[in-house]
Order: structure tokens, then C-alpha cells, then sequence
């Protein structure tokens, strides 16, 4: 649409130039002493011809656009053309305004400023022409490298997204086989919450953000699964402002943070261990804080932020930009992960399906 707008421009702009040309050679004309009726056809008929020519240099464009090392191409172009105007332009003229020896001995002698001005005309519409087409095949070009780049990022996004959730699911399914001996009344109960949690990630793959209300629903379910596989060890405390609620995040982001702060809080102990989830809105950001305890003595050995968070940080690059949007600490016995999510972002972003 963009490119058909610019070339409906450049044709009105065209247009406008050749009526110019036209009014402007007739006036010449006429006040050096040829009759109006006179300087007004010639002016019609030779600019008509000079579109013409200019017309099958931008048409010439389109399927051949000489590179910056062949710019003679342009020279010899516009000498073909104004030689071959000049003869056409001589024999119409002649046949349209026919019978007069005066007019025939001017067309003659303002052969040479007719050729330059031709030449210059020709010149001018060929090189503004190479830069129309140059400039619509660079941003061609650079539309296709931002889709492809775009193409690329959802590819990459929707990668992570699936490669977080296997690490929930194999879990709990050694839960529920562990449950199925003991407790069968648990495991049914955990396959009717995992049922559940499913069906709600499969609805949430069409989304790219939600409302922080409808993760905490969602993060609800999953912590509800996890009790039951850790059963009265697991404890959770989540706070949050209300005007949190309608704050937007990207979909299922939570979930593989606090997976993260369970590993890494319950693991490694025997007692019972409260997960806490903090979130408020902090300079137009949402800022949420996952806690969770950390024993630096039998805790194993960490590099960098683990693959859960690891990914979690590319994502975060991908949608925003930014590197700065998790921050992990360790300190008093506690593990902390802080997210910030910027609020100018858009809820009805679809994921690559």
C-alpha cells in the first residue's frame, strides 16, 4: 500500500511537471514573436513527445537499474533519447503545423537549444529515477530483513516457551506414578489439575501477553499441583497490590520462575519451606519478586542463573530489548528473582503458530 501511494505521487507529480513545461515553452515562444495558437501546439506536441521519453525511462527502471560503477548508462541514454526527440518532435511539428517556412526556419535553428534542453530534461527524470527505484529496492529489501528478523524472534520465542514447559510435566508425572500405589485418590486428583493446567497452556500459545491477574489465576493452578506432590512442606505467600491486576506480562512467564524457586528451595531440605511471590507497579513497570530459601552449603553448585532463568532472560530480550529486566540475589538465606516488565507493550500480540 505504502509503495502504491508513492507511486500514484510520483505520477501526479509528473504530471504536474509536464503542464508546466508546456505553459512554459508556449510563453517563451510567444513572446519571441510566434503566434499563441502556434507556441501552444508546439509546446503541446514537443513536451507530449519529451513525456513520452521520460515515461520509458522510469518504465526502463523498473526492470534495469544500472549500479553506481555504470553511470554512464545515463549519459548515453539520455543522448539516444533527445537525438531520437528531436527528429520525432521535427516531423509531428511539421505535419501539425504544416505550411508555414517561418515556423520550419525556427524549428531549425533552435535545433541545438532544443537538444540541450531535451538532454538536460532526459538527464535530470533518469537519475531521479535510479534514485526512486533504489531507494524502493532498499526498502524492499529492508522490509524483508525486518520480517525475517521478526519471523526469526517468534520462531525463537515460541522455542523456549516450549522447551519450559516438559520440565513441569515430566515432574509431575513421576508424581503421579509415585501417587498411583499410595494415594490413588491424590493421583486422580493431580491428573484432573494437570488436566486442566494443560488445556490452560494450550490456550495461552495464541497469546503473547496477559493481564497479571490471569497469571496469578494460572500460577494458582500450578502451585495447587505442586502441593500436592510436596504435600505440607510446600508453603506460598503471594502479595500484590491491586493496582497490579490488569498490568500486563508476558504469558507464562511465571511459572518456570517459581518452578525455579521450588527446585532450588525444597531440593536440597527436609523442613517446610514458604515460596514468596511479591509483586507492585513501579515507575509505569510491573515488578515482580520471586523468594524462595537458599542454603549456600548444600545448595549444588549454579552456573550462571540456570537454564529456566537463562531462558526467561532471552525472552525478555526478544520482546523488549533489554537486558536489565531480571536481576537475581542472594542474601540472609534467601534466593531472590526480580522481573520487571514494561507496561508499552500490546495484549493481543499472536504467537507463531
Amino acid at each position: 500500500m505504502q509503495l502504491l501511494t508513492s507511486d500514484i505521487r510520483f505520477r501526479v507529480a509528473f504530471g504536474a511537471w509536464l503542464f508546466t513545461w508546456v505553459e512554459l515553452q508556449t510563453i517563451i515562444l510567444n513572446k519571441y514573436g510566434l503566434p499563441f495558437t502556434t507556441a501552444l501546439k508546439d509546446g503541446i506536441t514537443s513536451n507530449i513527445l519529451l513525456g513520452a521519453c521520460c515515461l520509458l525511462i522510469t518504465m526502463n527502471m523498473k526492470y534495469y537499474l544500472p549500479k553506481k560503477d555504470k553511470l554512464w548508462y545515463v549519459l548515453i541514454v539520455a543522448s539516444s533519447l533527445s537525438t531520437i526527440w528531436l527528429l520525432l518532435s521535427k516531423l509531428v511539428l511539421n505535419l501539425v503545423i504544416s505550411h508555414d517556412a517561418a515556423y520550419s526556419e525556427m524549428i531549425e535553428k533552435s535545433e541545438v537549444i532544443r537538444f540541450v534542453n531535451a538532454f538536460l530534461v532526459t538527464t535530470c527524470i533518469t537519475l531521479i529515477s535510479m534514485l526512486w527505484y533504489t531507494q524502493k529496492e532498499q526498502q524492499e529489501t529492508e522490509e524483508r530483513k525486518l520480517a525475517t528478523e521478526r519471523f526469526l524472534k517468534d520462531a525463537e520465542l515460541f522455542k523456549l516457551r516450549q522447551q519450559l514447559q516438559p520440565h513441569f510435566l515430566f515432574n509431575s508425572l513421576n508424581s503421579i506414578s509415585a501417587l498411583t500405589g499410595m494415594q490413588p485418590e491424590k493421583a486422580r486428583h493431580m491428573i484432573n489439575q494437570l488436566s486442566e493446567f494443560l488445556r490452560g497452556t494450550l490456550k495461552k500459545d495464541e497469546k503473547q501477553m496477559n493481564s497479571f491477574n490471569e497469571e496469578m489465576q494460572y500460577l494458582q493452578l500450578y502451585l495447587e499441583i505442586e502441593k500436592v506432590r510436596f504435600g505440607h512442606r510446600l508453603q506460598t505467600s503471594i502479595v500484590f497490590d491491586d493496582d497490579t491486576l490488569e498490568l500486563l506480562l508476558p504469558a507464562m512467564l511465571l511459572q518456570p520462575v517459581v518452578e525455579n524457586a521450588i527446585k532450588f528451595g525444597l531440593y536440597d531440605t527436609t523442613g517446610d519451606v514458604t515460596i514468596s511471590i511479591k509483586a507492585k507497579k513501579k515507575n509505569n513497570m510491573l515488578e515482580i519478586c520471586v523468594q524462595n530459601p537458599f542454603d549456600a552449603t548444600t545448595a549444588p553448585p549454579l552456573k550462571g542463573t540456570g537454564f529456566g532463568l537463562a531462558s526467561i532472560q532471552r525472552r525478555l530480550f526478544l520482546l523488549f530489548a533489554r537486558n536489565d529486566l531480571l536481576a537475581t540475589d542472594k542474601m540472609d538465606g534467601y534466593f531472590e528473582t526480580i522481573i520487571s516488565i514494561p507496561q508499552n507493550v500490546n495484549k493481543d500480540v499472536a504467537m507463531p503458530k
